[in-house]
């Protein structure tokens, strides 16, 4: 449904985005993870066509966005960091207004969104008088209004308070599968909790995509697991440090009561090893579950190798 191919973009000197590749299904929501400045907004505008690509393909459906770009802003609902509203209007003017730009003929349609987005009660309103979260409501209703086949997205929450972010993030979700997703963010918590795929960018470039759980094995350098035994404190962390390929165990705090966190090589199967040596050992086992990496720390993994490089 978006197809990037070899995308190149620059700023004078400045290279934004370097020969980015990648592709989104029709249904997905993806994820455009990475720091500010990393490329995020630059690919979704030329995604948009608000912006040229130097070099690259772009398409949208069978669409190309460079030779056909009205066909795409057609298909296309984009919601940027800074939703385009005019404050002086009313809420519903607004909508009524975007709606006929992008002829919408169905005059339920803007109800829908309406209802959609929890504005029922600011209809009347004037968006000046609006507080930022409903801004951003209002701002998802118009790139919503022309019930685009492809939704982009970005920083959709940024600034919202917890009850508004999860608004906007239960919205998105009633959207899955019907709508193809393209939501750009830098609060990785925010993504874990909408996405199943991310695409990473760093510095312009693509470092990194797939699912959150394949991603998370490729950023892996170490396996970690939490573990409670019913044994002498001083033989248990002798015997675990022992363990093949055992870098460090630590003592944390949170569960059931005082744990301790077995970090060792990738690949070491270290969960099967503590395992065996309690059974051998004949240790009752209270508690031993894998340490996942958060999407943070994965974040972290995948571009830390790129800084060291740079």
């Amino acid at each position: 449904m978006i197809h990037l191919e070899q995308v190149t973009m620059r700023y004078g000197a400045v290279t934004a985005l370097d020969r980015a590749s990648f592709h989104l299904e029709r249904g997905e929501i993806v994820g455009l993870l990475g720091p500010n400045g990393a490329g995020k907004t630059t690919t979704m505008r030329i995604i948009t066509t608000y912006l040229t690509p130097v070099a690259g393909v772009v398409q949208v459906g069978s669409t190309d966005a460079l030779s056909d770009p009205l066909a795409v802003r057609r298909r296309v609902g984009y919601l940027p960091e800074v939703a385009p509203l005019y404050p002086d209007m009313q809420v519903c003017s607004y909508l009524g207004f975007v709606a006929r730009a992008r002829e919408v003929t169905d005059p339920s349609r803007v109800d829908w969104v309406v209802e959609a987005c929890g504005l029922e009660g600011v209809y009347l309103k004037h968006i000046r008088e609006l507080s930022r979260g409903y801004r951003q409501r209002v701002g998802l209703a118009q790139a919503l209004v022309h019930d685009p086949d492809v939704l982009i997205l970005d920083e959709p929450t940024a600034g919202l308070d917890p009850h508004q972010v999860r608004v906007i993030r239960d919205l998105v979700r009633s959207l899955a599968g019907r709508k193809t997703i393209l939501l750009s963010t830098h609060v990785l918590g925010e993504a874990e909790s909408v996405v199943d795929r991310a695409i990473v960018i760093h510095r312009g470039r693509i470092v990194a995509d797939g699912k959150l759980e394949e991603l998370e094995q490729q950023a892996r350098t170490a396996e970690r697991v939490r573990v409670r035994l019913d044994g002498p404190p001083a033989e248990v962390d002798e015997a675990l440090t022992s363990l093949a390929g055992v870098r460090i165990v630590r003592t944390a705090s949170g569960g059931e009561g005082p744990a301790l966190i077995v970090e060792a090589a990738a690949g070491t199967g270290v969960q099967d090893a503590v395992g065996q040596l309690a059974l051998e050992r004949g240790w009752r086992v209270r508690e031993l579950s894998e340490q996942r990496y958060t999407l943070e720390q994965t974040f972290v993994a995948l571009t830390r190798g790129r800084e060291e490089r740079s």
